[in-house]
């Protein structure tokens, strides 16, 4: 279980498989123990489990699942990744919850400025629609943000200075693709209408 609220991130230095496949290796200053070995990372939004430490790398087996539903298909040599520890007991939740179980990508639909605030429209898949809920917390790329002004299968997110000198979404262009995670709490309650 995650939180959302990113401090540290990591670049991709190399990928092996295929498309139904693959390993994943990120270099970052955040600290990690042998002990950590086979312990969750929320890498973008999406959960992985280390499979190897080596000084500032770290590894990933990412499956056909994985690599279907996140945007790590589409991950290239360079490419900056928001990473998160798993919540420790007692630790303070100032985002909301995650699980890092991703459900979809969406793609930047538009990036307007307003003073050093950056709202971005998303757009996602019709058949998600009913999880946009406005003032909802969602987790885009790992990060907790807050939907407003939803339209059909679009809404939009503000993105304040600070998250953006943290975080991979300063470097969204349009038609970008990201990792979304709708809060829990609404797929529950989905489910229990059925």
């Amino acid at each position: 279980m995650f939180n959302g609220i990113i401090y540290n991130s990591g670049s991709v230095v190399n990928i092996l498989g295929s498309k139904n496949s693959s390993e994943i290796t990120i270099k970052t200053n955040l600290a990690f123990k042998k002990s950590e070995l086979g312990n969750s990372l929320c890498c973008n939004g999406t959960c992985l489990t280390i499979t190897k430490i080596k000084r500032k790398l770290i590894s990933f087996y990412l499956s056909k699942e994985t690599l279907d539903k996140s945007n790590f298909k589409s991950v290239k040599i360079g490419s900056i990744i928001n990473i998160e520890k798993s919540l420790s007991y007692g630790k303070k939740v100032s985002g909301h919850y995650v699980q890092g179980h991703t459900d979809t990508t969406g793609v930047v639909d538009n990036i307007s400025i307003l003073n050093k605030t950056w709202i971005i429209t998303f757009e996602i898949k019709k058949n998600f629609q009913k999880h946009l809920v406005d003032k909802a917390s969602i987790a885009i790329n790992g990060v907790s943000l807050t939907m407003s002004n939803i339209k059909k299968n679009k809404f939009k997110i503000n993105i304040i200075p600070h998250t953006l000198k943290l975080t991979n979404l300063v470097k969204l262009k349009k038609n970008d693709d990201v990792n979304i995670e709708f809060d829990i709490f609404s797929k529950y309650l989905l489910n229990l209408k059925k």
